[in-house]
């Protein structure tokens, strides 16, 4: 494993697909924040929800990326095309997996059983996060394969 090309291209790769989504939020695509969801789960405090979310959001993507990497160096190849499948795959994994259980895990969000509470008031995900607009599977998807192509087409091989 080429050590140093994973560091690079593993943060380089988590900063732009955490941008894509805030693009895609703020292009009115989707209502979801991942960032804000993940701060959410540690403080109740908006504004510092925002900023741990997003250092988790560096954190885990840093780490994911490590799975495509493993994935490149089994393979013996990396290629923006091989990134950007294994990208879709992470995507469903995303939002049919991920996404449903945070209800369960998150201490600040209401269910799609009980609904809102005063200690549970961010809106569920619901099937696909459809609950947070109706491009927000693609956004994901989308982002996520943007992730993979980049990682994959700039992650150099360990010799």
């Amino acid at each position: 494993m080429n050590w140093a090309s994973w560091l690079y291209w593993g943060f380089t790769s988590t900063l732009i697909l955490t941008a894509a989504q805030a693009a895609a939020q703020g292009l009115g695509l989707t209502r979801m924040n991942m960032p804000f969801m993940l701060g959410t789960i540690f403080t109740e405090n908006r504004d510092k929800a925002k900023l741990y979310g997003f250092l988790i959001q560096l954190m885990n993507g840093w780490l994911f990326s490590l799975l495509y990497i493993g994935a490149f160096e089994m393979w013996s190849a990396a290629s923006w095309w091989r990134g950007a499948l294994i990208g879709v795959v992470h995507g469903l994994f995303v939002l049919l997996v991920v996404v449903a259980m945070l209800p369960g895990i998150h201490p600040r969000m209401a269910t799609e059983q009980h609904g809102p509470t005063a200690s549970r008031d961010l809106e569920p995900p619901g099937f696909l996060a459809l609950n947070y607009g109706l491009q927000t599977p693609v956004s994901i998807i989308v982002s996520h394969a943007i992730f993979g192509a980049l990682l994959g087409g700039f992650y150099t091989l360990a010799k």
